[in-house]
């Protein structure tokens, strides 16, 4: 196998794993804090899990990163492309901002969810920012996925 397709199979690995570790770890924290309000008020149960499961999307973000790595490079028609290492470099390098602002923002916006399911607990009305507020660290993974689909998309296989 030539390094060009090596690299940019590590792009697609790199793009999906680092997103995917950030919200496991975000909504393990978020569910924990959930668990815990809905052992006591079970009726919260709907407000609690958006708040666990936003951090979730950066995940999501990753694998569709990955998914278009894998179709630029052929992987679903059967007849993988001849990717120099060039290319390959490119495509790695264009994976890296979902991965690391994936990893990052979902472990962030974990954090703002379990301080929303808390605020919860004592202000169901207020629900509604504490939502918001978790929903704003994801801009950053959205802008991340943005310019990695843009970097994609200028490159030539």
């Amino acid at each position: 196998m030539e390094l060009g397709i090596i690299l940019a199979i590590a792009g697609a690995v790199i793009a999906l794993s680092l997103p995917c570790i950030g919200s496991a770890f975000a909504l393990s924290g978020a569910g924990q804090a959930a668990t815990g309000l809905v052992s006591e008020e079970p009726e919260k149960f709907g407000k609690a899990l958006l708040l666990q499961v936003l951090p979730g999307t950066q995940g999501i973000y990753g694998f569709l990163t990955a998914i278009l790595i894998m179709q630029e490079i052929g992987m679903f028609g059967g007849q993988i492309a001849n990717v120099s290492t060039s290319t390959g470099w490119q495509i790695l390098l264009a994976a890296l901002p979902i991965a690391l602002v994936g990893l990052m923002s979902s472990i962030f916006q974990g954090r703002v969810s379990v301080t929303g399911i808390a605020m919860l607990g004592r202000r169901a009305e207020e629900a509604g920012k504490a939502i918001i507020l978790s929903a704003m660290v994801e801009t950053y993974a959205v802008i991340a996925l943005l310019l990695t689909i843009l970097l994609l998309n200028i490159i030539e296989v």
